[in-house]
Order: C-alpha cells, then structure tokens, then sequence
C-alpha cells in the first residue's frame, strides 16, 4: 500500500467519449485526439467508460484499436466492460488482439454493470435466454480463464470422431491469439465492499469510482466510505504485493482556463450535484439512496492537491485517473487534461511519462 500522506505514483484520464446522435463520428475522433493529448503529455493511462445504449463509446475494443495505433506510450484502459454483454469467448479473442496489437499497453476494466441498466441490457442482448444467463462474476471468472490458456469446451473434439491433427477443419483448444500477462492485469469495477472483497479475494486489481456505499466508513463522510472499500480489497487479496487500486474522481484544474471556461466548468459541476441528488430521491432507500456521489473538485491546482493529499481513499491508490466531465465541449476537456498534466500533477508530486 502507498505510504501514508502520499500521492498515487501514476497519472490518468476517464472520458466517456459523449457525442451528438446527429454526428456521432465528430464525438468518436475527439475522445481519439484526447488519448493523443494525454499520450503527448506524458500521462499514464488513458481509460474509456464504456456504456451501451447512450450516445456514448459502446466499443471501446474498437475505439482503443484506432488509438494504439496513433498514441504509441500511453497505456489504455476501459472503466468498465459491463461482462453481462459479452460473450467470454469472443471477449478474449478481442481482447488478447488489442493487447497485442497495442505491445502490452491494455488495462482492461471490467464489471457486472449498473443494477439500473443490467435489465435492459439483458433483454437487448439474450432476449430470450436471459434467465437462464450465467451470472456476470462467473461469466467474468470463465473470461480470465480463457484468457490464461483454458481449454475451450469441445473445441478438440472432431464431429467426424477422426484424430488427423492436418484436418483443415480442426480447431485448436485455447483462445487464439493469447497475450501473455494479459490476465493478471485485469481489473474490477467495485462500489460496495462486498464487491471489492470479491475482487481482492479472486485477484483482480480494483477500479474504484466517485460512487461508493453509504456508510460504509462508519459515517464519517465520502472520503471514509470510499477508503473502506479501498482497505476491503486490500485485505482480502490473497498476495497484498499484487494489489493495484486505480482511483477515478472527477477534479477539474482551472489554471489554464479562461474566465468562460471556468464558469462552464463550476455550471457544470452544479448541475451534476443536482442530478445525483435528484436521483438519490427519486430512487428511495435501498436503491440510488444506498449510495453516495463524491461531489466534483473545481480550482486552482494547488488547492485541488491540498484537498487529494489529505483525502484517505487517494492515498491508499496506485493510480489517479480524472474524470473529465461529459457535459463539457471538447475544447474545454483539451484544456483541462493539460491543465491537469502541467499543473495538477507536479502539484501531486506527479512526474510524465517520458517513453
């Protein structure tokens, strides 16, 4: 675990990759030229939010295949793949030829997906067998199974009873192509402390969000909940030198920034706490009101590193990855990433990639 009072050694972005329906390819290649940015600017991750039936990225296999091929350092990452979509094999196969294909620079994340949304998904993707659907952990476990050489069910047995291993027809029993250590640097998207403990006991590193379990710090506010789901992974690993806990919070530096943009930037910030308070309402207990929304950082960055060096869930992180808010236009999250990569983070202690 980082050492008390420090800041996580390494750097990222988090953007959804929002476009107008009207002209969705303008969107696509601005979230592309963000990964260019970050890469440019010695940033270490560039991860994708995925999220299906929004007008947002939905592939992000293929968006990170277009950016491994024009950002050449930066790692790529996804925040999450929900699993309940996918189908395990077809998962590893893509998977495995991005990794390959960007030289080992994937981090995917992955996750069972929003309870609001899981329904929906379902329907839309096994309409008719979706009942009968394996779980999204275990359908997650048999992922990474895959992805480590598994043995593909009945992918060595000939229907013609034949043992010609020349057959053009045979079929080879792994996933092809493989990438090796791909596996072990796969992530879950935890909000609970049940689901972080469920990460940490199988072996995953954790993606931690600005969501998390009410409560679950003893009501000592965000920061304290946030922290124990962070010590929940922690501990239940079974390796603790294996850890790796990536921390996305939505901080938005104004140094760069122009009197307008600032003005966006805390209206937009606004308006995000209205909607997650609205919905912390409307859901009622049990539901949205079971968890709680960290509201979003917007100053000069010497106030925001004074604020995150003394935050107990950021200094229990590996790898910082902000958030860049969707309701913003492109040119003000250019301004911010690089608002974030030249001022944020040497506040932070924080030194660019430099290869």
């Amino acid at each position: 675990m980082p050492a008390p009072g420090s800041a996580p050694t390494r750097l990222g972005f988090l953007t959804t990759g929002p476009f107008d329906p009207v002209d969705p390819a303008t969107g696509l290649e601005e979230a592309l030229r963000l990964v260019e940015l970050g890469d440019a600017l010695g940033l270490d991750t560039a991860w994708l939010r995925p999220d299906h039936l929004r007008h947002a990225i939905s592939s992000p296999v293929a968006m990170l295949a277009a950016a491994s091929q024009r950002a050449r350092r930066i790692g790529l990452g996804t925040a999450s793949i929900p699993v309940r979509a996918e189908n395990p094999l077809r998962l590893a196969e893509d998977l495995a030829t991005l990794d390959l294909l960007s030289g080992g620079r994937l981090r995917p994340g992955l996750s069972v997906g929003s309870p609001k949304r899981v329904a929906a998904v379902d329907r839309a993707v096994h309409p008719t067998t979706a009942e009968h659907e394996e779980p999204g952990r275990e359908r997650l476990l048999r992922f990474r199974e895959l992805l480590r050489g598994g043995r593909v069910p009945g992918a060595d047995e000939r229907p013609d009873g034949s043992d010609d291993e020349d057959d053009d027809e045979a079929l080879t029993p792994t996933v092809q192509p493989t990438s090796p250590g791909l596996a072990d640097r796969l992530a879950y998207g935890a909000a609970t402390l049940r689901t972080a403990a469920w990460a940490g006991s199988h072996g995953f590193r954790l993606l931690a969000s600005d969501v998390t379990e009410r409560g679950s710090g003893g009501g000592s506010g965000f920061a304290a909940d946030q922290r124990a789901l962070i010590d929940a992974y922690r501990d239940a690993l079974p390796d603790p030198a294996a850890a790796h806990v990536t921390l996305a919070v939505v901080v938005v530096p104004t140094d760069g920034a122009t009197a307008e943009q600032r003005a966006r930037y805390r209206a937009d910030a606004a308006a995000r706490a209205e909607r997650a308070a609205r919905a912390d309402q409307s859901e009622g207990p049990g539901a949205a009101s079971s968890m709680v929304r960290a509201p979003d950082l917007v100053g000069p960055s010497d106030e925001l590193a004074a604020a995150l060096l003394t935050d107990p869930a950021v200094q229990a992180a590996d790898e910082l990855a902000i958030a860049l808010p969707a309701g913003l236009p492109a040119g003000d999250l250019a301004r911010i990433l690089t608002d974030v990569a030249e001022h944020l983070g040497p506040a932070l202690g924080w030194s660019p990639a430099t290869s």
